[in-house]
């Protein structure tokens, strides 16, 4: 599993019928700052995912790669390789909270 930053979306008017319907967002996984644990930090890479959860811009969300992807009772049976699984409310590091939704 990942963190990751919502950063926008993607349409695609013609995909495999299975996919129909589904929401694509673009994503940016983050981790903790190797040189400071008391912020997360960007990877520099982008995902696409199916969103399962109602996601929106600027969220930080929890994502699932590869086979865990179709795991899902939404996804169980699309040909996707990441999905949206959780809704990121706060991420503590070593006692510490690094991210909150709470605006701290």
């Amino acid at each position: 599993m990942l963190l990751a930053r919502v950063t926008g979306s993607v349409v695609a008017t013609q995909k495999v019928a299975s996919m129909t319907g589904h929401k694509l967002l673009t994503v940016e996984p983050y981790k903790v700052d190797g040189k400071s644990a008391d912020r997360l930090v960007p990877t520099g890479r982008t995902f696409v995912v199916v969103d399962t959860m109602g996601a929106g811009i600027d969220e930080l969300v929890l994502i699932c790669q590869g086979s865990s992807a179709r795991l899902t009772p939404e996804t169980e049976k699309l040909p996707v390789d990441a999905v949206v699984i959780g809704l990121v409310d706060t991420v503590d590091v070593g006692g510490k909270v690094v991210f909150t939704t709470r605006g701290g």
